[in-house]
């Protein structure tokens, strides 16, 4: 059986460890688009520049790659990850992401869902300062095509439904036509992002953008256009992926403000194509 419950069901995967410092994070910024349009703008300057350099929520994700890949060794899951898709993010930031630290991050499978034709992991990691306090907690949770069917709870239903009024913002990002050669070099360095070859082999016509990638941009467009660039605001943020970018196109981000959190949801403004949906930031009080 390709996925037995009783063994993957809260294994716990290998603790990793790692570090960053400024450069990782002015090229993840970068990466994500900041400075593209108005590269000595001062608020641009803050992601972009070592005076007053500060870190997006959304970076958190980047320092846990590592964590994630142990998922291929756990008992229990026996799935062909050739078909495997990164249906959802959650990112919990438990204190504002410093410019530099050492960290540990522990994984575990936090949950194994039904979903009829396919399997939906999640994979929850918890990352700390080596010798200090939580720094945040990732759940990545994978869609595993040709794997449901086996008798399991469906799941949880998404929340975070976009409102039907008029959002409270738009933002248009632009992104360029090598927005992928330059996200992978903060540490995704799946083919599927560069090579026209592969791309082709998952039924793209051309190399798309990293779902991440998009998740860092939605993230900057809401901090800058609805809490004046206050990264420390953010204590939470949620999203669904619903579709994909090709590198050059246009990334449209609507906002609706709703009690302690932002709303969103994300399209490809070229095609009117959905990118992220059931969205949303939670504020920190």
């Amino acid at each position: 059986m390709p996925i037995d419950l009783e063994k993957a069901r809260g294994a716990k995967l290998a603790t990793t460890t790692g570090e960053w410092g400024q450069d990782q994070v002015i090229l993840y910024h970068l990466g994500i688009g900041a400075g593209m349009a108005r590269p000595t703008d001062p608020k641009e300057l803050e992601y972009t520049y070592e005076k007053n350099l500060k870190v997006l929520p959304s970076y958190g994700v980047i320092p846990v790659f590592g964590a994630v890949g142990g998922m291929a060794g756990v008992p229990g899951i026996q799935i062909n990850f050739a078909l495997v898709l990164h249906g959802e993010q959650d990112i919990e930031i438990h204190r504002p992401i410093p410019v530099r630290a050492k960290i540990e991050s522990a994984g575990r499978i936090a949950g194994i869902y039904d979903k009829g034709k396919a399997a939906l992991i999640v994979i929850e990691v918890e990352t700390r300062e080596v010798g200090g306090d939580k720094l945040f907690t990732n759940r990545f949770s994978i869609f595993a095509r040709g794997e449901g069917g086996f008798g399991g709870d469906a799941g949880p239903k998404a929340g975070n439904d976009a409102p039907s009024r008029a959002p409270d913002a738009v933002v248009a990002s632009p992104t360029l036509p090598h927005q992928a050669l330059l996200y992978r070099l903060s540490g995704d360095k799946n083919p599927l992002h560069a090579d026209p070859d592969f791309a082709k082999l998952g039924g793209f016509d051309k190399p798309i953008l990293h779902g991440l990638c998009s998740f860092g941009i939605v993230c900057k467009a809401v901090v800058d256009e609805l809490l004046g660039g206050d990264v420390k605001r953010v204590a939470r943020y949620q999203v669904r992926f619903a579709g994909v970018v090709f590198p050059g196109e246009t990334i449209e981000t609507s906002m609706w403000r709703d009690g302690n959190k932002i709303l969103i949801a994300a399209k490809a403004k070229e095609r009117g194509a959905p990118v992220i949906s059931n969205a949303a930031i939670t504020l920190r009080d």
